[in-house]
């Protein structure tokens, strides 16, 4: 089974989960993912995530998933903003706060998949991969 876009399914797996209060979801592994992952991690959306070995071809990473105290969802939206089909630019002027900060946009620069602060920061712009909220 070959995948259009991965980070479109790995969202959209994390999403399910999510909905379905689901502890953990496994994910092919790339390095792009982790990246976004890390961003994810950091910013409070997801508890943990490590490589889990795979009987088939490819590693998968396991993600677990965060839940406030009384089992209430901390990740309301994640949505993949850049596709293959028309990606989605920004510069560095148009990088603005997702949900008024709570939120986290993620970005593909130069300098790597950083997260919005980050890119603001570092003042560079790029490709808009996705939002968190």
């Amino acid at each position: 089974m070959s995948m259009t876009d991965p980070i479109s399914d790995m969202f959209t797996r994390i999403r399910n989960a999510n909905a379905i209060k689901r502890e953990s979801v496994d994910i092919p592994l790339s390095k792009m993912k982790l990246s976004v992952l890390k961003i994810l991690r950091e910013e409070g959306f997801i508890k943990e995530f490590k490589e889990v070995p795979n009987e088939g071809e490819g590693s998968l990473v396991r993600v677990y998933l965060k839940y406030g105290p009384l089992k209430q969802q901390i990740i309301n939206k994640i949505e993949r903003v850049s596709k293959s089909s028309r990606r989605i630019y920004k510069k560095t002027d148009e990088i603005g706060k997702i949900c008024g900060g709570i939120g986290v946009a993620i970005y593909s620069t130069s300098k790597g998949v950083v997260g919005d602060k980050e890119c603001r920061k570092l003042n560079i712009g790029g490709e808009l991969i996705g939002i968190v909220s």
